[in-house]
């Protein structure tokens, strides 16, 4: 177990272990340092995930190096139209005995990536829910817990949408980030190629225990905020709201829906955990507007006009900052 003499000292070493986090993941995944830099923000501040991007970006592949990195057990579901909601949870079976047993199912794991989880339906889809919020599986009245920490990541392809069911807003507003993966960069793609047509496979290095990550999401909880920062990330927040008496005007003109405070809480624990890893004790107005797009930009919903005009989330975020 982690023992420091004071909080300053913690925070000191929680910067040394994202930096040997990033280079230990570094070795396997190219390039793509802020998606990396915001799904660690994300786990540490016991929140999980939503990562758009095309096929064949690595997606799968970063997870299990991270799973790797901190020595976590990791799960991959496939979700497909005929997935059920057993395949995710677990199911009741007959023994041997004729006693009925519980199967675990896939669920029951630290990170569990749920690839394109919009193919399969809501009801499939809302199985997630109670173990993302609760931490827990119920199944035929009883209360099976989820070992933590516990991470969800779901991804969507942007590309193809037929055949799809959308997530719906509530369980979009369960998500800390939707992040952004694009294409990597030219250099970065012919360092892809280098290490991935021989035969040499990259080590990753065991960096934290479950019970250290646990220690450093309780550090990012107890970190100080200044009610500036806390009043700049409420007021974000209820800027997005149109017809609200706080609405910005681009919200009046371009958004059907805004932020909910689920949204101010997650900026806030976001700003903390991004400030520690920058070094600083407390986090500041900049660390809130650093985490405010991954944080809303799936919480925001546009009006037609908004389609109509090509205007996206992002450029809306960037003009209520």
């Amino acid at each position: 177990m982690l023992e420091f003499k004071s909080d300053v000292e913690a925070a000191d070493s929680f910067n040394d272990v994202y930096n040997n986090l990033k280079n230990e993941i570094g070795k396997v995944v190219i390039g793509q340092e802020e998606v990396v830099k915001f799904l660690l923000i994300s786990l540490f501040c016991q929140g999980h995930c939503l990562l758009v991007g095309a096929p064949g970006l690595a997606k799968t592949l970063l997870i299990k190096t991270i799973s790797e990195a901190l020595n976590l057990k990791f799960n991959r579901i496939q979700f497909t139209p005929d997935l059920m909601p057993s395949d995710i949870l677990g199911s009741e079976t007959l023994d041997k005995d004729k006693n009925f047993k519980f199967i675990k199912g896939p669920v029951f794991a630290n990170i569990i990536l749920a690839d394109e989880i919009n193919r399969t339906p809501p009801k499939t889809q809302s199985a997630l829910l109670e173990s993302m919020q609760e931490y827990s599986v119920t199944i035929s009245g009883e209360h099976f817990k989820l070992d933590k920490p516990f991470f969800v990541l779901a991804t969507q392809n942007p590309i193809e949408q037929e055949g799809t069911y959308p997530l719906p807003e509530a369980q979009l507003d369960r998500f800390m980030f939707n992040i952004l993966l694009d294409y990597p960069s030219y250099l970065h793609e012919i360092e892809i190629v280098k290490n991935t047509t021989t035969n040499n496979v990259a080590t990753v290095d065991k960096i934290l225990s479950k019970e250290e990550i646990m220690f450093y999401q309780r550090l990012v909880r107890k970190t100080p905020v200044a009610d500036n920062v806390i009043e700049y990330a409420v007021g974000l927040a209820h800027k997005s709201r149109p017809g609200t008496e706080k609405a910005a005007d681009i919200s009046n003109q371009f958004l059907e829906w805004g932020a909910g405070p689920r949204a101010s809480q997650f900026l806030v624990l976001a700003a903390k955990c991004h400030g520690l890893l920058n070094g600083k004790y407390s986090p500041d107005i900049e660390d809130v507007r650093a985490v405010a797009r991954p944080a809303l930009r799936h919480r925001l919903i546009r009006n037609f006009k908004a389609e109509a005009e090509g205007i996206t989330v992002d450029q809306i975020i960037d003009r209520l900052l």
